[in-house]
């Protein structure tokens, strides 16, 4: 009997043992089974960030442009940036449609903006492209979608500065940047931007402050003109082109120094009848001025203008298709001598 206890007392301990084993087995073969789960799990990707509202929908939701919003409305342009396409808005504040109301006294409200008039002036707040503002530089100008008053529906620009504070045609102060959209990306301004002629291009644009004051010497003869109907091209010498001709003659101090027969006969030289666009230039051809003479095109080594003053070489075009509602003005580098 006591041999028979002994016996199963041995077969109890090595059943514990068989266990002990068993279960450290399925433990280990578990526990690296979970890991290798672990390891092979598919991986789920964060969500996508990025602007989940079309331009439309940001203004309607932003207190700042409910009257944008108004105005988009009356003028049925909300289907257009609530569609497809890449725009870049500068979104005028509410208070910057206020101070629109107030410059006419027929308007109490946007309603009482004729249609055509409206739609004119809020695309010349839209560029066709996205523009962040980081992209943004100083003197350079971007085309609207504005083509009021164009001869041929040539889009019209506005002028970008950014020293000292992020301009728009030296006036309209950009107060909040970089409010992206599906379609584009929104910038709100503090001013309504009105396209603007040739003369009011010029006035704005500090590179032609030399050129404004030549034209003032005879009054508003010249700004009359130049903001009228038209179309004009005129090829605009820059500030440091005025202060080479005063260097060229050691009695001339000032632009009032330069007779006034000699300035008269330079300034009209440098204005064409008609729109002439920078692609529309050619080898040779002639341009016909207001002062009755003529400039010859020379594209042989990049675009140039060759004047009736056998003592002037050509003259460099050096920034072209600055197009207003009247015209258009292309930058030159030297007073161009008749």
């Amino acid at each position: 009997m006591s041999h028979y206890i002994n016996f199963n007392l041995r077969n109890m301990k090595i059943l514990k043992k068989i266990v002990k084993i068993f279960f450290a087995a399925v433990l280990t073969t578990g526990f690296y089974a979970c890991a290798d789960d672990d390891e092979t799990d598919p991986v789920t990707p964060a969500a996508a960030t990025g602007p989940t509202q079309n331009i439309a929908e940001i203004a309607i939701g932003d207190s700042r442009t409910d009257s944008l919003v108004v105005g988009l409305s009356v003028a049925n342009l909300v289907p257009t940036f609530k569609g497809a396409g890449t725009f870049t808005v500068f979104a005028p504040n509410n208070q910057a449609f206020v101070d629109l109301l107030a410059t006419n006294a027929a308007w109490n409200r946007i309603s009482d903006i004729d249609v055509t008039t409206l739609t004119n002036v809020l695309y010349y707040h839209v560029l066709s492209s996205k523009v962040m503002a980081s992209d943004l530089t100083d003197d350079t100008y971007a085309v609207t979608l504005n083509t009021q008053g164009t001869a041929s529906k040539e889009n019209t620009v506005i002028e970008l500065d950014v020293t000292g504070g992020a301009t728009l045609n030296n006036s309209a102060n950009i107060t909040a940047v970089d409010i992206e959209a599906t379609n584009g990306v929104i910038h709100i301004i503090d001013e309504i931007l009105l396209p603007q002629n040739i003369v009011e291009i010029a006035l704005d644009d500090e590179r032609f402050t030399s050129l404004v004051a030549a034209l003032s010497r005879f009054g508003t003869t010249y700004t009359t003109t130049l903001s009228g109907t038209g179309p004009f091209t005129v090829f605009a010498p820059t500030n440091d082109a005025f202060q080479a001709l005063l260097d060229s003659d050691s009695t001339w101090n000032s632009l009032n120094d330069i007779p006034t027969v000699t300035l008269q006969a330079v300034l009209e030289y440098h204005v064409v009848r008609g729109n002439v666009r920078a692609g529309s230039l050619t080898q040779n051809q002639v341009l016909s001025t207001l002062s009755n003479k003529t400039l010859a095109v020379d594209l042989s080594t990049g675009a140039q203008l060759r004047t009736e003053n056998s003592g002037q070489g050509n003259v460099n075009i050096i920034f072209t298709d600055v197009q207003g509602t009247n015209g258009v003005i292309h930058a030159v580098d030297q007073v161009l001598l008749p």
